[in-house]
């Protein structure tokens, strides 16, 4: 491994060591029910809304008096509060990847992008420590949430723009070109359509076109596929590490305040400042500039106004009629993921506050929750790629077989409709910890399957913009998923109906996700970037 790709590599797994603490400490376990706390100690007991909910006695009862905050002229549930206010940032967050994935395709300016939103997602999350719940200003707290939430989200499109280029950069994969090529060029074979950018392997555009010889076979494709997926699944279990030391920090001053409103914000800036001490680590690591072909067209004082506007017509563009049709395994990829990415995010944030308002666990015991979720996640990311190589199946069947076991965690919840007590049926505090560390499992391997399977489907040289479609498939979903469960839950005022929707949504992606045709998708990519850069 040459120095400059490990640097690269480095610096890509810090910021995952940065940025998934923020996700599993905040925005998974602590953000909403913080945001939760801010609307209880604001809110009053419904329906008379004239008692305050600080007197309203904690009971084991799902009918128990419901807790409701005014926000504006509208009356909403606690709970739901929290999920309009994560509606909202993944709105916003959708916009705004939108806007920039144009220029964090230069990959002079991906580095730049990265940080700043890091930066600017890391001080919304540390601003908590400031904001009190008794404040007259405690509305804030949505704000600074979405802004912390597009900052992540922003940051993110960023940093999966460069898990291709790491991938084919591998030192195993530049090894694989080089004797592939060698063998093609001993068997006179110069027919093979162009499977890389030319720029991965630092050759010239003009170059490419010149009867320069790029491997495209199978077993280039597996090896390229394996390691794409051992990359993506490294940082995913390293941000969880991150994360689970993190929560175990946290512990101490959440058990020693009794749960309080403070201990939350505690734990949320304390996120915050982790993610922007490790970003400055990243920053350090991963390379300033890139010397590829798409920088030379780049002015040296890009109009940010002009390249956001740019970003919104080549998004137009993409998602024309003729154009679906040319990447169409893509876009299938991208319906199954617009399900699937809202029915996992929907599950934690749905079950971390179904734990609070219904099951009451306090705050001591959240905490083990979201340990043993991340727990699951890093087992999960390393185990599955050997259960991969054992049963020799591919990224997209890996992917399939775990849609259907997670699918298992909000239909055990639904069981809980008909049975009114005892043990099962998500009713105990024993049985959402096992169901934490067993979704942990199965969300850890997917998000990482689920990544790299992506990166397998984009045109190479077009990270960045491709990404920023992938992350606002995920968030479009995401709207639309927090919105309706908290709509469910305040219209039945039981949030354990929303596990309904959840398996319906996990369920009506696994046809969309079988139906990608991985061979074709990864030979159509290569073709458009190929018609792109003629």
């Amino acid at each position: 491994m040459n120095a400059a790709h490990r640097a690269k590599l480095f610096g890509w797994l810090a910021y995952a060591f940065a940025s998934e603490v923020f996700v599993i400490v905040s925005l998974t376990l602590f953000l909403p029910i913080c945001l939760e706390q801010f609307a209880r100690d604001n809110g009053f007991v419904a329906p008379k809304r004239t008692e305050p909910c600080s007197t309203l006695e904690v009971t084991s009862d799902e009918g128990s008096a419901r807790c409701q905050v005014k926000i504006g002229w509208i009356w909403v549930d606690s709970a739901s509060f929290s999920l309009y206010t994560y509606s909202a940032s993944v709105a916003l967050q959708a916009l705004t990847v939108i806007s920039m994935g144009n220029v964090a395709d230069h990959p002079s300016r991906r580095k730049p992008l990265l940080l700043t939103f890091a930066f600017l997602g890391s001080l919304a999350a540390t601003l908590f420590l400031l904001l009190p719940s008794t404040s007259a200003l405690w509305i804030l707290a949505a704000p600074l949430a979405m802004l912390a939430n597009v900052g992540f989200g922003a940051s993110i499109v960023a940093m999966n723009a460069y898990l291709p280029e790491l991938a084919r950069e591998d030192p195993q994969m530049v090894k694989l070109r080089q004797e592939l090529r060698t063998t093609g060029e001993n068997e006179g074979d110069q027919d093979t359509a162009p499977l890389l950018d030319p720029a991965a392997d630092h050759d010239d555009e003009e170059g490419a076109h010149q009867g320069v010889r790029t491997p495209d076979s199978k077993a280039y494709d597996a090896a390229l596929s394996s390691t794409t997926s051992r990359i993506s699944s490294l940082g995913i279990a390293l941000g969880y590490l991150a994360g689970i030391i993190m929560l175990i920090l946290s512990i101490i001053p959440v058990r020693q305040l009794g749960g309080s409103t403070f201990s939350l914000r505690l734990a949320i800036g304390l996120s915050g400042i982790w993610w922007a001490v490790f970003s400055v680590l990243a920053g350090f690591l991963l390379p300033s500039h890139t010397t590829s072909a798409q920088d030379v067209a780049v002015p040296d004082k890009l109009s940010i106004w002009k390249e956001c506007k740019l970003s919104w017509l080549r998004l137009g563009r993409t998602l024309h009629y003729t154009e679906i049709m040319k990447l169409r395994n893509t876009f299938k990829y991208l319906a199954a993921w617009f399900l699937l990415s809202d029915g996992f995010t929907s599950i934690s944030s749905t079950a971390t506050l179904f734990a609070k308002t219904t099951l009451h666990l306090p705050s001591s015991q959240l905490i083990i929750i979201g340990i043993l979720a991340p727990s699951g996640g890093i087992i999960g990311s390393l185990l599955w790629p050997r259960i991969q190589k054992r049963i020799r199946a591919s990224n997209q069947v890996v992917l399939i077989i775990l849609v259907g076991l997670t699918s298992m965690v909000p239909l055990y919840g639904c069981v809980g409709i008909w049975t009114k007590s005892g043990f099962g049926a998500l009713r105990t505090k024993e049985e959402m910890f096992v169901l934490s560390g067993y979704f942990g499992i199965m969300y850890g391997a997917f998000q990482g399957y689920a990544r790299a399977s992506y990166a397998e489907l984009i045109p190479p040289g077009e990270e960045a913009r491709w990404y920023a479609l992938f992350s606002i498939t995920d968030k479009s979903s995401s709207f639309l998923g927090p919105l309706i469960v908290g709509l469910i839950a305040d219209t039945t005022g039981n949030i354990r109906y929303a596990f309904f929707f959840l398996v319906g949504m996990i369920w009506a992606a696994v046809p969309v996700l079988a139906w990608v045709n991985m061979d074709r998708g990864r030979k159509d990519a290569r073709g458009y970037a190929s018609r792109g850069r003629r």
